[in-house]
């Protein structure tokens, strides 16, 4: 990776640049948590039952609801930033630069509206998650309305992650 596509490095970050990598940045750090905490928990859990202690009740749930949500939604933002996502450019790169710019303002857009719309509908569904205060079947009352709001997080860093690599490509006038 060069230093001009490190998101970290880049000497043109205007101060809005900066603030959504910042804000990305403590999704990821939140993210890191929920994994340390997961692991911790499972490794509690193995412990636990290998030596005929106690079973840690709820492991599964909290496990499957909480931190596997957070471990993968809060981080993409991050990753979009990075350009680390999956891109499939075969073609892509044999095309000159003017059309390769244009198909990433086009990709850029794209992203912006199809994550505007899953942050909107998983807003919602979290807001009505919230509002039944939904809870799973279990051994116990297992509330998992506040996971819920995971999915509008990170669908909410990537929005602004897409919006921010649409506006930089603005700038350098060439597709990053």
């Amino acid at each position: 990776m060069t230093a001009s596509a490190d998101p970290q490095n880049d000497p043109d970050d205007t101060l809005l640049d900066r603030a959504i990598l910042g804000l990305n940045r403590g999704f990821v750090l939140l993210a890191t948590i929920a994994m340390v905490l997961m692991m911790l928990h499972v490794t509690a859990e193995v412990v636990a039952r290998a030596t005929g202690w106690v079973t840690l009740i709820g492991t599964l749930e909290i496990v499957s609801y909480y931190y596997m949500i957070l471990l993968v939604m809060l981080p993409m933002g991050f990753v979009e930033l990075k350009h680390e996502h999956i891109r499939v450019d075969l073609f892509v790169q044999m095309m000159p630069a003017w059309l390769q710019f244009v198909l990433y303002l086009l990709s850029c857009v794209m992203c912006i509206v199809f994550f505007a719309m899953m942050f909107r509908q998983s807003f919602l569904d979290a807001w009505n998650s919230m509002q039944r205060k939904e809870t799973i079947m279990s051994n116990f009352i297992f509330y998992i309305w506040p996971s819920r709001w995971a999915l509008p997080i990170g669908f909410f860093g990537l929005l602004l992650a897409s919006g921010c690599n649409l506006l930089k490509a603005f700038r350098h006038r060439k597709a990053l």
